[in-house]
């Protein structure tokens, strides 16, 4: 005797933007010959002292709301809200009575905050404020060029190439919005020929992080 496999083919966590409909999906895989009885779904924020609480049932019993889960077995949750997060658990019923369950984890999708950049350190916190961070520099309003220095593969760090002079600004967005920060160094000096003398430097640091100080 074989169960159902039920598994979710993504295992990161969902991001969703308030208001947004949620349609949680989980790939079935059922022996030959079984069908499915019943697809139950359950919540669990995440909270201390939170229990899973029932919010969806397939074959339906009229529950109505912002829930339902249609015949392929899926959630549908209208209109995502902050209190919606947390972990999401399908169980599966076959003819047998067997069950299976999977689980996924579902958070808001966050805009960006306390935008700030760090020149010379050598360590930062990683922890990230905002979703899906995307990561522009800018020296003196103008997009940084590789001659002036390269990013890291996420962008957060600028490593310079020349002086560290004028004005550094980076812009950190994603769906919600951008924010933006603005490191002011010494003016540029310039040599007579017009070009900057090249003094690497070490990387100036940005992104949405806790307890970095604006500079």
């Amino acid at each position: 005797y074989h169960c159902v496999i039920v598994c979710f083919l993504n295992q990161q966590p969902i991001h969703v933007l308030i208001g947004q409909d949620l349609i949680l999906r989980a790939q079935l895989d059922l022996p030959a010959g079984d069908h499915i009885t019943k697809v139950t779904w359950e919540h669990e924020a995440g909270k201390r002292a939170s229990r899973r609480m029932k919010v969806g049932e397939y074959p339906s019993q009229g529950s109505g709301g912002r829930v339902g889960v249609n015949h392929n077995g899926a959630l549908i949750l209208q209109k995502f809200q902050t209190e919606d997060s947390g972990v999401y658990t399908i169980t599966v019923t076959d003819q047998r009575g067997g069950q299976t369950s999977a689980h996924c984890t579902v958070e808001e999708y966050e805009a960006g905050r306390h935008v700030s950049v760090m020149v010379n350190v050598s360590h930062s916190s990683q922890e990230a404020w905002g979703t899906d961070p995307t990561f522009t520099w800018l020296h003196e309003k103008v997009s940084v060029t590789e001659a002036l220095g390269r990013m890291s593969p996420d962008g957060s760090s600028l490593y310079l190439a020349g002086p560290l002079c004028g004005h550094f600004t980076c812009v950190v967005s994603n769906k919600l919005g951008h924010s933006s920060a603005t490191y002011t160094a010494e003016p540029c000096e310039r040599e007579s020929g017009g070009t900057t003398v090249a003094v690497p430097h070490a990387p100036a640091i940005c992104g949405w992080r806790y307890g970095l100080p604006a500079l």
